[in-house]
């Protein structure tokens, strides 16, 4: 039996071996049935250690990530919106596909732009009116 791949983008799959799910009771309200049912979801990748994924997408995939990376590298992905455990954990698999997706896109280079000369003229205006209204706030000088 070989094993389960999911497709992030035409060069990128994820392996089903390196996710890791598990699940936790869903907070907030719900009644009875939420004390005894499991049905929120984390979905844990490492990744560091993930197959598939090409260094410059991990890299950016690390700054996406912000808060849910753990020191240690995983990424953890918390899915609790839905009442049913199947569909909570459709649902982090789509989040952690969408932020690989992100991530795998090259960010356009910035390109270096100079202000207009309109620009520069507006701006300078600008600051001699304000410091203009200042300068009249100042008490009089004696003598004036």
């Amino acid at each position: 039996m070989g094993l389960a791949v999911i497709r992030v983008t035409p060069h990128i799959v994820l392996h089903e071996a390196d996710l890791e799910f598990r699940f936790v009771r869903a907070p907030g309200p719900g009644g009875q049935h939420v004390n005894t049912a499991a049905t929120a979801v984390q979905l844990r990748f490492d990744v560091d250690r993930a197959r598939g994924l090409p260094d410059e997408v991990r890299r950016r995939l690390r700054r996406a990530a912000g808060r849910r990376l753990s020191a240690g590298g995983v990424l953890v992905i918390e899915a609790n919106r839905f009442r049913s455990q199947a569909r909570n954990r459709e649902d982090a698999l789509a989040r952690l596909v969408r932020l690989i997706q992100g991530a795998a896109e090259r960010p356009a280079p910035r390109k270096a732009t100079r202000p207009t000369r309109t620009s520069r003229r507006r701006r300078l205006e600008a600051k001699r009116r304000r410091s203009h209204i200042k300068r009249l706030r100042r008490p009089a000088a004696p003598g004036d």
